[in-house]
């Protein structure tokens, strides 16, 4: 991992420290395969029987009653999440095959909106934005002195603004049709209630990185497969331990007065990254708080507090199937965007049958969702038919991630990674400069093993009296 470079892992005859990860989503797997590489004797407890977290493989009965590997979310990567895509070739995954890369593109079923040429930056932006379908002169010259005007202030903007705030000089057409749907995507929070500056973040990485940061990076494979089970795998042959179904239940600080260490359901343990959601790590560090010095309580509940304040919104995902598909693919495009309302929720549908799929199979995403399953479910095959004159849909199952990802709102203040020299955080949720991406959980994962090492090195090099 880039993070890590320089790193090295205890010299002959050093303490090997053994770390335990509490939580084995994507965070969590980053930093336990960080940790390995750095020397460390890593166990993975993850509390469900499946790894991944909020990005995971679900079963899902098809139509015609056999069994199909989907996920519990239709995720979306770019080409600008280097460290995931670094973290990817470390456990083996082949990227080219694993991903499918496309420029990026903002199209609807009547082929109108943007779509970039490959190109390096900043001219397949300028191009994709004189090329786009359906907007006149004012919606493009809008918007090319926006992204101009955001370039010259270096990305940065008054920290409580709101996206609609920062954009609030566009056209209508470009509100509703271009930046509703990417920040909805990106950070899964209304325009109206997102932060502005974590939005300018992800844009100038995505469109200003280099050629292929804009790219779009759609999975051939179920999440499970792109990385936590090859993760497993390759924990596995560095004599790391990975357990399933197995919820901690206690976290204890041990110290002398040369060391300090950490119980796990009374396993000891030199190291604990904690990468369970928010509220599961906030209940474990105030179990812990008796046992911590006096000067280390206050911080931690003040950590505690910070992570049990964040507010969640629901991503919605309906998984259903084309009857009689006589062709390789239901739409000409992987994605497609589409025009929501409040009665017709969906913001993207995609064609899984480009992506290695069954043909037929399409997956309808509604961000910030807030709707009831069933409701959800019938409001999204009335749109279908409407927006994409797709009748007769056989609904195969409808996922909403209740806590999928946190509200990105203006001036946020998100827990810190390192609480304690042997003790850190690793979530999307955590202090970063993204929003809640699989991205943003692997740099936090990173981050907290870096931490970790960096101490053990310094305990090491410390004279000792």
């Amino acid at each position: 991992a880039q993070v890590l470079a320089g790193m090295e892992g205890p010299g002959p005859g050093a303490h090997v420290m053994r770390a335990a990860v509490i939580g084995g989503g994507w965070a969590g797997m980053a930093a336990a395969v960080a940790l390995a590489q750095g020397g460390a004797q890593v166990t993975v407890l993850e509390a469900a029987r499946t790894l991944g977290g909020r990005a995971r493989r679900v079963a899902v009965t098809g139509a015609d009653g056999s069994e199909l590997s989907l996920d519990n979310g239709q995720h979306i990567l770019i080409g600008a999440y280097t460290q995931t895509l670094g973290l990817m070739r470390t456990v083996g995954i082949d990227v080219p095959t694993a991903l499918l890369r496309t420029p990026l593109a903002v199209t609807y079923p009547d082929q109108t909106g943007l779509q970039l040429p490959d190109l390096p930056p900043p001219w397949d932006a300028l191009v994709g934005v004189v090329r786009a379908r359906g907007w006149d002169w004012a919606d493009k010259l809008a918007l090319l002195r926006a992204c101009a005007g955001w370039q010259i202030r270096g990305f940065q903007c008054d920290a409580h603004w709101s996206v609609a705030q920062l954009c609030h000089g566009l056209t209508p057409r470009l509100l509703q049709e271009f930046i509703e749907p990417l920040c909805v995507s990106a950070l899964n929070t209304p325009a109206h209630e997102a932060s502005a500056q974590v939005f300018l973040r992800v844009l100038r990485d995505s469109l200003f990185s280099g050629r292929g940061g804009s790219n779009l990076l759609l999975p051939r494979m179920d999440l499970g497969a792109l990385l936590p089970d090859a993760a497993a795998r390759w924990l596995a042959t560095q004599g790391a331990t990975v357990r399933t179904g197995q919820r901690v239940q206690q976290l204890q600080h041990t110290h002398t007065s040369a060391t300090e260490g950490w119980l796990v359901d009374g396993v000891p343990f030199d190291a604990v990254v904690l990468a369970t959601h928010s509220t599961e790590s906030a209940r474990l560090v105030r179990a812990a708080l008796p046992s911590l010095p006096a000067a280390a309580q206050a911080p931690i509940a003040q950590w505690a507090d910070t992570a049990q304040a964040l507010r969640f919104t629901a991503i919605g995902t309906v998984y259903a199937m084309a009857p009689g598909a006589g062709t390789p693919h239901t739409l000409a495009q992987p994605m497609l965007a589409l025009r929501p309302t409040p009665q017709e929720p969906a913001q993207f549908v995609f064609d899984r049958s480009h992506l290695g799929g069954q043909a037929g199979l399409l997956a309808f995403v509604v961000s910030a969702s807030e709707q009831d399953r069933a409701t959800l479910e019938q409001q999204v095959l009335q749109q279908a038919q409407r927006q994409l004159g797709l009748s007769g849909l056989i609904p195969l199952q409808t996922v909403v991630e209740k806590r999928a990802t946190f509200a990105c709102t203006p001036a946020l203040q998100r827990p810190a990674v390192a609480l304690l020299p042997s003790l850190c955080a690793a979530g999307d949720y955590t202090e970063g400069p993204y929003p809640a991406t699989l991205e943003g959980a692997i740099m936090s994962g990173l981050q907290a093993a870096e931490h970790l090492l960096c101490g053990q090195q310094a305990t090491a090099a410390a004279p000792s009296n």
